[in-house]
Order: structure tokens, then C-alpha cells, then sequence
């Protein structure tokens, strides 16, 4: 899967939201779950509750750059308009499922 790809992390909309991006997304998922990356592990942000594949990396960073300067709110409801019971998409891409915690 290596395409550009800006993605939201999460545990649910009470837990801590993380907003990255990436040109191998299975991968980097990979990285937040076995915790060699420091940020969403420890806030147990490792549910992939959003991503958006986007043309090119430039473009890419852009829209992870607006994202992170959004309030937590308008995040949430972003992931809510399209996965409002916060499940893990990974599995989807071929990832494998973790389990459901509500924080």
C-alpha cells in the first residue's frame, strides 16, 4: 500500500485522537501497534478510525497540517460522519484487529 495516505487515529471520542501521515499505511499501522512510534501507543490511539488516501505526498501533509489545526470536536465529528461507532478499519486493509476498549 504504498500511497500517500493522511490518517486519524483513535480509542474512541473520549480518548486521544492522532492524526498522521504515511506512504505505506499498513505498515505505519503496524508501527502504532507494536509501539516502536511513541505518541498513540501510550495514549492507546490504535484503533484506524479514518484515513484518506490523497494524489501526492505534498498534498497529503497539507491536509494533515489543517487537520491537526482543527478542534477536537470537528475532528471527532469527522470520523462520526463515517465510522460513528469508532470501529478499527484496519482489518479491512489486511491489518490485524485489536480489540475494542472504551476509555
Amino acid at each position: 500500500m504504498k500511497q500517500p495516505y493522511v490518517y486519524i487515529l483513535g480509542g474512541g471520542p473520549l480518548g486521544m485522537i492522532y492524526v498522521g501521515v504515511t506512504a505505506d499505511l499498513l505498515a505505519r499501522i503496524y508501527q502504532h501497534r507494536t509501539g516502536s512510534t511513541g505518541f498513540a501507543p501510550r495514549h492507546r490511539a490504535i484503533r484506524l478510525v479514518r484515513y484518506e488516501f490523497l494524489v501526492d505526498m505534498a498534498t497529503v501533509i497539507a491536509r494533515e497540517k489543517q487537520l491537526k489545526r482543527w478542534h477536537r470536536d470537528w475532528k471527532i465529528s469527522l470520523v462520526m460522519s463515517e465510522n460513528p461507532d469508532w470501529h478499527d478499519l484496519a482489518p479491512a486493509l489486511g491489518s490485524e484487529p485489536v480489540p475494542f476498549h472504551r476509555q
